[in-house]
């Protein structure tokens, strides 16, 4: 969250705005009832929810159609993960994803406006590790001009401390929000890192795990765990896309680069012509008709416009959304 928007006088909503546990868990239920099988908690920093815990328990208990389990997994900067794994764990959450754009803490902090160190980072991966959050993902963005040098002691880190249990993704630096200045000279395509990994630790392709994967799968040649590469700017996976977002306040977003939500919390509370929340039933039809209208492709229209670093108009801001 930009601290030059997010400062001492920014006004919050208020607590009554924010959908409350079992409003989240109304709508996950009808989501898992028509086929979602993954739920990912996200942010902003998901562990700064207070209670946490408590809406995992809930989401964990959560059974498809057919009674399995939901694959439920959180999105961390790793600031408080140490001290919270375990208790996620015990709590349900079946597997953490951290983001970590270098090993340099300079480097860290320019990358991402923090205050805390690489090092605390580090520690909540090894308590999620012991907690058995795994496979653990590590995310690094990569802004060329800014952290690329990390590219290398990243890869080398990974590899060599957690025999496979952690597995580092290098992620296309992207024009997501108004507020991150982006420009396509900063970012370094997927192919050139993993040519460089390449050169330092030899890799091999592997098949892609589940349909829909954004990440291409490499494993190091020699045995020790593998590295993933999120391509959203050189190649674009919308025609694939298969995920939507819910935001805290109860928009439901289609594309992480959109523009505008579509408003669920009023049908959980007053939508219905006679004042009354909507039933599970109509919720889902409209859920239905919002899905079958999406168009979004906002990554494939950018990749036709080389000459633009981006298409227009402003888009919602990841600090906001989550990733």
């Amino acid at each position: 969250m930009p601290k030059e928007i997010f400062d001492k006088n920014h006004q919050f909503l208020p607590q009554s705005s924010l959908l409350n546990f079992e409003e989240i868990l109304r709508l996950a239920q009808i989501f898992v009832a028509h086929g979602v099988h993954k739920i990912r908690l996200t942010g902003g920093e998901p562990l700064l929810r207070k209670h946490l815990e408590r809406l995992i328990e809930m989401l964990a208990a959560l059974r498809t159609p057919d009674g399995t389990a939901l694959d439920l997994t959180l999105t961390t900067n790793g600031s408080l993960l140490a001290r919270k794994a375990a208790a996620l764990k015990a709590a349900g959450l079946n597997r953490v994803t951290v983001s970590l754009d270098g090993m340099d803490d300079a480097v860290f902090r320019r990358m991402n406006d923090v205050d805390f160190p690489v090092a605390d980072v580090l520690a909540g991966i090894d308590a999620a590790v012991a907690a058995g959050l795994g496979p653990i993902k590590v995310n690094m963005v990569v802004k060329r001009g800014t952290n690329e040098q990390e590219i290398v002691p990243m890869a080398r880190h990974f590899r060599d401390h957690y025999g496979g249990q952690v597995v580092l993704r290098f992620i296309e630096y992207m024009d997501v929000g108004a507020t991150n200045g982006w420009r396509m000279d900063e970012v370094m395509p997927s192919a050139e890192v993993q040519r460089l990994i390449d050169g330092h630790f030899p890799l091999e392709a592997v098949d892609p795990g589940q349909p829909g994967e954004t990440a291409e799968r490499w494993r190091y040649r020699d045995g020790r765990g593998e590295v993933g590469f999120i391509s959203s700017v050189t190649q674009a996976f919308c025609g694939d896309c298969n995920r939507a977002r819910l935001s805290t306040e109860g928009q439901l977003y289609l594309c992480l680069f959109a523009q505008q939500g579509h408003d669920l919390r009023s049908l959980l509370r007053t939508a219905h012509p006679s004042g009354r929340p909507c039933s599970d039933a109509e919720i889902a039809a409209a859920v239905g008709l919002i899905w079958q209208g999406r168009d979004d492709r906002y990554s494939q229209l950018r990749a036709s416009q080389p000459e633009s670093t981006g298409t227009s108009g402003r888009r919602i801001e990841m600090s906001y959304i989550g990733g």
